[in-house]
């Protein structure tokens, strides 16, 4: 199951778990879309992977089955 990320790795955006606007690759890392098609340019930083639109998971859902509320951001650039 997905862990549903709550921000962009790369610029720490808020990305709840409706948001249309994340990203993740195979490995779930996960961005913004902005940080995903601009600075990234449709490539993981992590594992070279490319990425997808994050599914948004039913709120009856979510309520059996959280998000994650574990923060990841990058050390190094994304860029």
């Amino acid at each position: 199951m997905l862990a549903l990320r709550p921000n962009c790795e790369c610029c720490d955006k808020d990305l709840p778990p409706d948001s249309a606007e994340a990203r993740i690759c195979t490995f779930e890392c996960t961005f913004c879309a902005s940080c995903a098609e601009g600075v990234l340019k449709g490539v993981c930083p992590n594992c070279p992977g490319n990425f997808t639109p994050r599914p948004i998971r039913p709120t009856q859902m979510l309520l059996k089955y959280p998000a994650s509320t574990a923060r990841v951001h990058r050390t190094s650039r994304c860029a």
